[in-house]
């Protein structure tokens, strides 16, 4: 499918992946975004507001009837909105209403109104921690949180719209996304800016854990490119593909390469409880994606930490700030 002229839809657009991959479709089309800012960001959409090929809803993807209405005349939905991992913890019924339920309103309402492709993108945690490496589209799916258990629901009932109803639909999962704009505070901060933060600041990194779980970092550049590549791969529809750099890192190296990067190598991370439902390894198989589409990223971890921390320092933000208000959150 041709990206362009097109009207479309991104539910989520005011978060970080979503706000990225608004940056990159609004070129050549007409953008709708869905957003209820309980995690998205307002900041993260405001270079495009006036423009005329951009409209900003607030809303909830649990309002039926918001739904169809929006996605009248909407040739290709992005579904992006999500209630965090974090939150699942805590609060599971919030989760599965927006992450499940949500999914579920808005394939309805797409149906109903002749949408042409429903792109849903889902996440790497509805496979659960690595039983093989690396970890290709039939690898089990097997989610240790309701957070990874309301994206898996999704992708299923994504993909029985495309069985039951022919409603072209695809699942995309990305593994974990980083750089501008990403998280950094509360329930859905991440990773990467929290140790960034904190070695600023002369203070260690928290791991929780022993830091030796793995995940496959991938950039935020990297994961939009896919998702659009995907979307625009006709014989995607009815599949599902991972999206990632294809390499894992340990948390320890992770924290490394972090603090090696601001001149902090002799600043060592702390060490807190295990988290529970933690996954202890993530490293994607990508070959699909390279042989449907020709995916491959471009921005391997230490280039791409040190775009973050040049994007970091360049929001002049106040550190010490920063840090007073932070949180560590075992979960």
């Amino acid at each position: 499918m041709n990206l362009q002229k097109r009207t479309i839809l991104v539910t989520g657009g005011a978060g970080f992946i979503g706000s990225h991959l608004v940056d990159k479709l609004a070129k050549d089309n007409h953008i709708v975004i869905l957003d209820n800012f309980s995690s998205g960001e307002k900041e993260n959409v405001s270079h495009h507001e006036g423009k005329s090929n951009i409209e900003i809803i607030t809303g909830d993807i649990r309002d039926g009837e918001l739904l169809l209405k929006i996605t009248k005349n909407t040739d290709i939905v992005y579904h992006l909105a999500v209630q965090c991992l974090r939150v699942s913890i805590k609060n599971p019924d919030l989760v599965h209403e927006v992450n499940a339920t949500g999914t579920l309103n808005l394939l309805r309402a797409s149906l109903e109104n002749s949408v042409k492709k429903f792109i849903y993108v889902s996440s790497s945690e509805v496979y659960g921690t690595a039983l093989k490496v690396p970890m290709a589209e039939d690898h089990p799916l097997e989610p240790t949180t309701v957070y990874g258990a309301s994206k898996l629901a999704g992708e299923l009932y994504t993909l029985a719209y495309y069985r039951t109803y022919g409603l072209e639909t695809l699942v995309v999962r990305p593994f974990n996304t980083y750089g501008p704009r990403e998280h950094l505070q509360g329930a859905y901060g991440e990773v990467i800016p929290r140790f960034v933060l904190r070695l600023l600041n002369n203070k260690p990194p928290v791991i929780f854990g022993d830091g030796t779980q793995t995940r496959d970092f991938t950039y935020v550049s990297d994961t939009v490119k896919g998702i659009i590549m995907a979307s625009e791969c006709d014989s995607m529809t009815g599949q599902t593909v991972n999206i990632a750099r294809g390499q894992e890192i340990s948390i320890n190296d992770l924290a490394s390469i972090i603090a090696k990067n601001l001149d902090k190598s002799n600043i060592r991370p702390v060490y807190e409880q295990a988290r529970p439902g933690d996954v202890m390894r993530h490293y994607a198989g990508i070959s699909k994606a390279d042989k449907m589409f020709g995916y491959n990223p471009d921005i391997d971890i230490e280039k791409g930490i040190g775009f973050h921390i040049d994007w970091f320092l360049s929001q002049k933000y106040d550190f010490r700030e920063l840090l007073k208000n932070e949180t560590i959150l075992n979960w």
